[in-house]
């Protein structure tokens, strides 16, 4: 398994296009478009929030198995939520018109859209893009890029990337495109995110293993605690690639779950560096924890404590903040037991041990706490579990960007 150029259109069979249709934004692109002429098998997972977006429900029903899906659509800078019944007619007006256009079932066509809640998209605005779109249909590297920025709201650079790996002897890719910078904070998955793969697998397989591999990667991250209405992430499968169909949990179901988890792990780390203001990435790693679901919750309560964060953006060692958020989080433990440290590319610094905090150079702390990645690590010692979280530091930018996103 190996990760190489590209997104979205790195996967056998898969086209993308992107343009500019004026649906919020001016002279930018917010429309792009994947299309695959081989039928794919799709699978999903989305928001929990129970205030769901108009695109969400439209394609949990299509992502069900029952229809072969040709086709995604999505847009940025309005997101059709709380948007009512003209919300859920622009869902179906929106495939329909790709539909049309590729000469495809309106069945077969996911949508997905991003941005402002409660605002009404022109219909022939989405015509419009969608017009331009499908003529410049392409599987070029750029094509895929194209996708990916045309999803951006205030993200401050695309996110894609795709692997290779083997399977029943034929060369087989994953390629993803995501954005997500603010209203990030999962429950199955998190923000927009498409998949394109040209192996092989049944629709039920394929959704086993993302709902597998979610739970690891994308479910574990957190920007600002805000659920969207919109989160989706969707896996669509044209099997392009010509391997023995996937019908089962074989060595080479393992090997694509391998390769959609290593891809998933990836992407959920761009968005959490991306956050909205944020100048770091902030991981945290729970070692030898008494179960694995305990693991999760200790990691995730850290990387969602606002005063954790803040102490990541102020470069400062207050360690207490760390074991007050680990404290809270519900698990129940021997503070005595805990090694907590923190590392980045500049090294590691033991802070807590014993029930004692540790003696550390402060200003070699701050050099520490002052790079792209900073990693707290605590190991619990009352088991053998770990998870991981990834999060980002809390910034006045992110008030910022907040205050005034609506207009």
């Amino acid at each position: 398994m190996k990760r190489i150029q590209g997104g979205v259109t790195a996967a056998k069979g898969f086209k993308a296009a992107s343009c500019e249709a004026g649906i919020k934004y001016i002279n930018r692109k917010d429309m792009m478009l994947i299309y695959s002429e081989s039928p794919c098998t799709a699978a999903g997972v989305f928001t929990s929030n129970v205030v769901k977006a108009a695109p969400v429900v439209w394609d949990k029903e299509i992502c069900n198995g029952i229809h072969p899906v040709h086709a995604i659509v999505g847009n940025s800078g309005i997101a059709n939520a709380c948007t009512g019944e003209q919300g859920r007619k622009l869902c179906a007006e929106t495939a329909g018109a790709v539909a049309l256009l590729l000469g495809i079932p309106e069945d077969s066509v996911l949508v997905a859209s991003t941005g402002v809640i409660g605002m009404q998209m022109n219909m022939e605005a989405v015509k419009g893009g969608i017009a331009k779109m499908v003529p410049e249909l392409s599987d070029s590297e750029d094509a895929g890029t194209g996708a990916a920025e045309a999803i951006m709201t205030t993200d401050t650079h695309s996110k894609q990337m795709a692997m290779e790996f083997e399977i029943g002897g034929k060369t087989c890719r994953i390629g993803a495109l995501a954005k997500g910078s603010g209203m990030i904070h999962p429950n199955m998955c998190t923000m927009l995110s498409f998949m394109t793969t040209d192996v092989a697998i049944s629709n039920e397989l394929l959704q086993k293993a993302l709902r597998t591999v979610v739970v690891d990667t994308f479910n574990m991250i957190s920007v600002d605690g805000d659920m969207s209405t919109n989160d989706s992430l969707m896996v669509i499968a044209n099997g392009d690639a010509a391997n023995p169909v996937i019908t089962e949990e074989n060595d080479d179901y393992k090997t694509f779950v391998d390769a959609l988890y290593a891809i998933c792990e990836e992407m959920a780390r761009m968005l959490a560096g991306d956050g909205e203001g944020a100048t770091a990435l902030f991981t945290v790693k729970v070692v030898n924890a008494d179960t694995k679901e305990n693991a999760r919750t200790l990691a995730k309560s850290v990387i969602c404590s606002s005063l954790t964060k803040a102490m990541i953006y102020g470069h400062d060692a207050n360690f207490g903040r760390i074991l007050c958020a680990l404290g809270y989080s519900g698990v129940l433990f021997d503070p005595d037991k805990i090694e907590l440290s923190i590392e980045s590319s500049k090294g590691s610094i033991l802070l807590f041990k014993n029930g004692e905090p540790q003696p550390f150079d402060e200003e070699f702390a701050t050099e520490v706490l002052s790079q792209k990645e900073v990693i707290a690590i605590a190991d619990m010692h009352t088991g053998n579990d770990e998870a991981t979280a990834w999060g980002c530091d809390l910034t006045y930018d992110y008030v910022k960007i907040n205050a005034d996103y609506r207009s």
